[in-house]
């Protein structure tokens, strides 16, 4: 079994190539199935209030809360999905969770491959603006330089600058995202 995972700041293509790569590995090397576990669907569980609530109002989560929450409920179907022998595809952004990605690896004897996209500034800036998202922006440049410049990601990186997804596809030589375990 392999654990694909694709991290990214916001706007880098993580939810696009992520369904890209599936579709690749049903159709061109072999897989039956996969499975596909895109962290922002975890996120949109959240509908929150306007309201500014303190810590001790009942049910309130902080944003690191949030971010675990949505990690264990992601790790909890990646895990249903591996006892079902399927191959399993993550796209959301890896901050400071990749032990517990290796952790789900090694527990379940599974290859873990670690793909951490990025592209340009201006490449991110025209992307989120494109698509209405231009809220993000200052998230996404935050996230960029803290991947790109974090030992454990920095070798994981995969530039995708000017790439159709295609050209994606084709230049991502998988194997050499693999984390030894």
């Amino acid at each position: 079994m392999n654990i694909y995972v694709f991290s990214g700041p916001c706007g880098c293509g993580k939810s696009t190539l992520a369904e890209s790569y599936a579709r690749h590995l049903v159709q061109h090397e072999g897989r039956l199935q996969v499975y596909v576990i895109h962290g922002d669907d975890f996120h949109k569980g959240f509908v929150e209030t306007d309201r500014r609530l303190g810590p001790d109002y009942p049910g309130f989560l902080y944003w690191a809360d949030i971010l675990r929450f949505n990690w264990d409920c992601m790790l909890d179907v990646a895990q249903k999905a591996l006892d079902r022998q399927l191959d399993v595809l993550i796209d959301y952004v890896v901050e400071d969770e990749l032990p517990l990605l290796e952790d789900l690896a090694r527990r379940n004897h599974a290859n873990l491959y670690y793909v951490v996209l990025t592209a340009t500034e201006a490449e991110l800036r025209q992307r989120l603006t494109a698509r209405g998202s231009a809220g993000l922006i200052e998230r996404s440049l935050f996230l960029k330089e803290k991947l790109e410049h974090a030992p454990e990601h920095r070798t994981h990186l995969y530039n995708i600058s000017g790439m159709t997804m295609d050209e994606e596809i084709a230049a991502l030589d998988i194997a050499t995202y693999q984390i030894p375990l």
